[in-house]
């Protein structure tokens, strides 16, 4: 049985801005609807391994583990670097232009799941939330965290629907000024740069 405390801790966190948000109402602006939803379920399905951790118990050795922590840590770091300069770069993925431009769904998801795999912060996350909220009985545990899980997925990718969709609605208002597009991308490249100094200094 999912608790009600539950659907409210999980509807607080997925709301909260974070680098998937950002990353969905980039797509949305830049590129429109269709975008924003491959780049809301992208970032959804990169929540899957860590869940997987947090259930199988690898989120503990990820978290004693400050080798294996950094290594996925800093290759999220030059990631969320490397999706700052695509939103400045001329021609970049992640550039908001007023030409629509149109990539491959698969591609964009891919972006999105990469942006919360390389993130090691969320199997320790999901290991500190989950657990609170089972019934303590060993036998079901399991079959508890994946429940826990894939509602926790059905919130973020409902959510980040509605953030991608509202973007692309504002697409033709806010990219009828060349100064704005200007602005929008500048604001996209240091929110990522932002993001990864974030990360750069979490600890295990």
């Amino acid at each position: 049985m999912i608790s009600i405390q539950f659907l409210v801790t999980a509807f607080v966190v997925v709301i909260a801005p974070g680098t998937g948000v950002i990353y969905t109402l980039a797509m949305g602006l830049g590129q429109g609807p269709r975008a924003a939803l491959w780049a809301a379920l992208g970032c959804t399905f990169g929540i899957v391994p860590h869940l997987l951790a947090a259930t199988l118990g690898l989120a503990a050795v990820l978290h004693t583990s400050a080798v294996l922590f950094n290594v996925v840590k800093f290759a999220g770091v030059a990631y969320l670097l490397y999706l700052a300069w695509q939103a400045v770069r001329s021609g970049g993925a992640l550039a908001v232009t007023a030409e629509s431009t149109t990539q491959h769904g698969y591609t964009v998801a891919r972006r999105g799941a990469l942006i919360n795999i390389l993130n090691p912060k969320l199997s320790v996350f999901f290991l500190a939330l989950l657990p609170p909220f089972l019934s303590g009985n060993a036998a079901t545990a399991t079959l508890e965290m994946a429940m826990l899980g894939s509602v926790f997925m059905a919130l973020t990718f409902a959510v980040f629907v509605i953030y991608g969709l509202f973007a692309a609605k504002a697409r033709d208002v806010m990219l009828s000024s060349e100064r704005v597009m200007t602005w929008l991308n500048r604001s996209f490249a240091a929110l990522f740069v932002a993001l990864a100094g974030r990360l750069a200094i979490e600890r295990a």
